[in-house]
């Protein structure tokens, strides 16, 4: 008998075949086998125990006011990110692993770059997917109970959400929707080629996706993570949105190539997908927090620096984030 999906049902759409959800025209997530084939390998590089962060922690000011943005890295795929008086967060983690164990699994080698009591008021979570490194339900527990914001996320997702949080404020939407928060912002959710799971039963069960946020004034464009999938979401991107101020892409998680090419991007493949999104700057992230994949801790950083240099793009463009790292987008005007 199949296998019902427990957290959503709704109509078959051209990403959805009634229980499942997939990449059109793209790849599904690698077999067990192959999983366990890289598993044993015996090929990953060994990290340090510490990499702390060139910058301090940050303290960030209650909110902003002009026209910009102001963003701060918290690690791996996690923003502060500060505009039009809003303050929202990108897949927020502040626990010490990411993983369904406490005791076990990939665990962080710098301190998240704001402290958990230096945040600001949090109006929203945006939340792309349901991987461990991305949905943190300690974290989000303890913002739901201290920040109660509104949690926003692709289908599917809302409902696990709940299950583990069941006082969360959730609000899921397709690819294609549009969301918007107050002040006018306007959260646009996008397709990227990746997948979501929280164990081996419930596989692409929940949807995933990349957000763009418009302001009258800007665009930004975050993805946690994708594959590159022959650039065709970042053409839809540029086609649906027009001109981005800022894009944070992935750069890290991305050997072996023949697993991890379906869902994560090399550095090259970043710096193309900032191309064709055709972004004025971007921010790299999914790098040297947690060592999910293959690669030595900064390559990552490297090999960006490498890609930009060949495709002849300033560096100062593509900057490679750092836990506490501040980013400054157009104009802003700190409140508090």
């Amino acid at each position: 008998m199949t296998r019902k999906n427990p957290y959503y049902s709704g109509p078959l759409t051209d990403h959805f075949d009634g229980r499942t959800f997939f990449n059109p025209g793209g790849t599904p997530p690698g077999s067990l086998g192959n999983l366990l084939r890289w598993q044993l390998s015996g090929k990953r590089a060994r990290w340090p125990a510490r990499f702390d962060s060139p910058f301090d922690k940050d303290r960030p000011p209650a909110s902003i006011g002009g026209t910009g943005a102001r963003i701060a890295h918290i690690g791996h795929a996690s923003f502060l990110i500060q505009i039009t008086g809003l303050n929202l967060l990108t897949d927020p983690v502040w626990s010490r692993r990411c993983s369904p164990l406490s005791f076990a699994g990939p665990k962080r080698v710098n301190d998240p770059g704001i402290d958990f009591r230096h945040l600001p008021k949090i109006d929203a979570v945006l939340l792309t997917h349901s991987h461990y490194d991305h949905m943190d339900m300690a974290t989000l527990s303890r913002l739901v109970d201290d920040h109660a914001p509104r949690i926003v996320t692709p289908l599917g997702n809302d409902v696990l959400l709940r299950r583990a949080i069941p006082h969360a404020d959730t609000l899921a939407a397709d690819w294609g929707d549009t969301v918007t928060l107050p002040g006018g912002v306007a959260l646009h959710f996008d397709p990227c080629h990746h997948w979501g799971a929280r164990s081996l039963r419930d596989r692409r069960m929940t949807l995933w996706c990349a957000f763009t946020i418009e302001t009258p004034h800007l665009k930004l464009h975050h993805i946690g993570d994708t594959g590159f999938h022959d650039g065709i979401n970042f053409v839809a991107a540029a086609r649906r949105h027009g001109s981005l101020d800022c894009a944070i892409l992935p750069i890290g998680a991305y050997e072996p190539r023949w697993f991890m090419r379906f869902q994560h991007m090399n550095p090259q493949e970043a710096v193309e997908g900032f191309r064709l999104l055709g972004a004025r700057r971007a921010i790299g992230h999914h790098w040297g927090t947690f060592q999910l994949t293959d690669e030595p801790l900064t390559q990552p950083r490297e090999r960006l620096l490498a890609a930009l240099d060949a495709a002849g793009i300033a560096r100062d463009r593509f900057e490679p984030g750092h836990p506490g790292q501040v980013f400054t987008i157009g104009r802003i005007a700190p409140r508090g």
